[in-house]
């Protein structure tokens, strides 16, 4: 059985109470201990130690980031918790600095990660239309992908050595919400993967 570590990235604001973060929070929590997983959920948005967020990154084999994508990222507390828990965490215990050498200072930037064999998973809720990426021909994105989108989260855990793994997403979820068939599809993709 594998450890899990789940960080609900949901910013609280009057027009946007989290639900939708909740739940697949509370599906990915419940499939992983059917399962016999261990599981610990953190908010992001809530009072944390930094020391016992770093211990839990140790702990975690995966790690699961359900976020809300605000701005074309992160919100601004989870943005915060990456900026507070990543730069202690660069004292050796998830990273060893950049990883590069003085023979060689110009080489392996990025590659002095401890976190190797470990892996991680984005999950994402859009406004946007599932339609509005990997289009050239629209307007906002022309063409890109949501992992071409969350290009600095990924190299964020590529630094300290995690594996990738496929990528999740809820679309529309403002303007033609489609919650059940999304949850549906999330189980899916957890079944695909553990």
């Amino acid at each position: 059985m594998a450890n899990f570590l789940i960080l609900n990235a949901h910013q609280p604001y009057a027009f946007s109470k989290g639900r939708l973060n909740a739940s697949l929070v509370e599906v990915a929590e419940a499939y992983l201990t059917a399962r016999k997983h261990e599981v610990q959920v953190v908010q992001t948005a809530d009072d944390y130690s930094v020391d016992d967020q770093i211990e839990l990154h140790l702990w975690a084999d995966t790690l699961i980031l359900q976020s809300p994508v605000n701005w074309m990222g992160l919100p601004w507390s989870a943005k915060r918790y990456c900026d507070e828990i990543y730069s202690a965490g660069m004292d050796g215990r998830l990273c060893r600095g950049d990883g590069r050498r003085s023979q060689a200072p110009k080489a392996d930037y990025g590659s002095g990660g401890t976190l190797k064999g470990k892996s991680y998973m984005l999950s994402l809720t859009f406004n946007a239309p599932e339609e509005a990426f990997n289009a050239p021909e629209e307007y906002l994105f022309g063409g890109k992908s949501v992992d071409d989108l969350f290009f600095p989260q990924h190299m964020n855990f590529r630094f300290f050595g995690m594996k990738k793994l496929e990528t999740f997403a809820c679309y529309d979820v403002i303007k033609d919400p489609q919650i059940e068939e999304g949850l549906a599809r999330f189980r899916k993709h957890l079944n695909s993967l553990f």
